[in-house]
C-alpha cells in the first residue's frame, strides 16, 4: 500500500495529475471522468479505507495436464463516509488471492450518495439513503429503501458489511434470489448504492 507520493511512480495521466497536486480528492477523481487504472490513487486520496473479505472459494478445473485448483475471494473497501468498492480476486493461493480483490476492488470504488429519505424521520442527516434504489448481479436483486435514524441495518450478513464500508447506518433492504452467492449479493447491493448517484431527483 502506497501512503504517500513519493513512494509512487504514476503510469497515467490521472495518477500524474494527482502526484501534481492537481487532483488532491475522490471527488476530483470521479468528476474528471478518466479511468481509475492505479490502485495508489486509492491509497494516497483515502488513507483511512478498510478492506474486508466476505468469501473465499475453491473453484477447480480439469485439464489436460489435471486439476486445477484456484481460490476466488470477494472483497470490499470503504471508508464508512460514502466511499465503497467491491472486488474479485482469483489466484493459486489465498494471500495473493486476496490481495488483487482488494486491487479490483479499489479500482471500482464508488461515491456513494447518502440521506434520510424516510419520512418517519426527516432529520436531514446523511445516516441512510435518500430514496429507495435498486441493483442486481446474477439472480440476487437487491432494493434499498431509506429508514429512520436509530433503527439500524435491516439486511443479510454480506449486504451488511458493503453497507457499513459505505457509511449507511440505517436502511431497510429488500432481496430475492440466490442470496447464498456471496459474489452477486455483493454486487447487487453495490449496484443499488451506485444508483443511488445516477438516480436524478426534481
Amino acid at each position: 500500500m502506497v501512503t504517500s507520493v513519493e513512494e509512487w511512480e504514476p503510469k497515467t495521466r490521472l495518477g500524474r495529475l494527482v502526484v501534481d497536486g492537481q487532483i488532491t480528492s475522490m471527488d476530483e477523481v470521479i468528476a474528471s471522468g478518466l479511468p481509475l487504472k492505479e490502485p495508489q490513487i486509492v491509497d494516497v486520496l483515502l488513507p483511512d479505507l478498510e478492506d474486508e473479505v466476505l468469501d473465499i472459494n475453491m473453484v477447480q478445473r480439469m485439464t489436460d495436464s489435471g486439476r486445477r485448483v484456484k481460490f476466488r475471494t470477494t472483497v470490499v473497501v470503504g471508508d464508512r463516509n460514502g466511499f465503497v468498492g467491491v472486488g474479485l480476486g482469483k489466484d493459486t493461493q489465498v494471500g495473493p488471492a486476496i490481495r488483487k480483490g482488494i486491487i479490483d476492488a479499489k479500482l471500482n470504488i464508488f461515491k456513494v450518495k447518502r440521506g434520510c429519505g424516510s419520512w418517519e424521520c426527516g432529520c436531514g442527516n446523511p445516516h441512510s439513503v435518500p430514496f429507495r434504489a435498486y441493483g442486481e448481479s446474477g439472480s440476487v436483486k437487491v432494493t434499498l429503501y431509506p429508514a429512520p435514524k436509530g433503527l439500524g441495518l435491516v439486511a443479510g450478513e454480506v449486504a451488511k458489511k458493503v453497507l457499513e464500508l459505505a457509511g449507511i447506518r440505517d436502511v431497510w433492504t429488500f432481496t430475492k434470489g440466490n442470496t447464498r452467492t456471496t459474489m452477486n449479493f455483493a454486487r447487487a447491493t453495490f449496484e443499488a448504492l451506485k444508483a443511488t448517484m445516477y438516480t436524478k431527483v426534481r
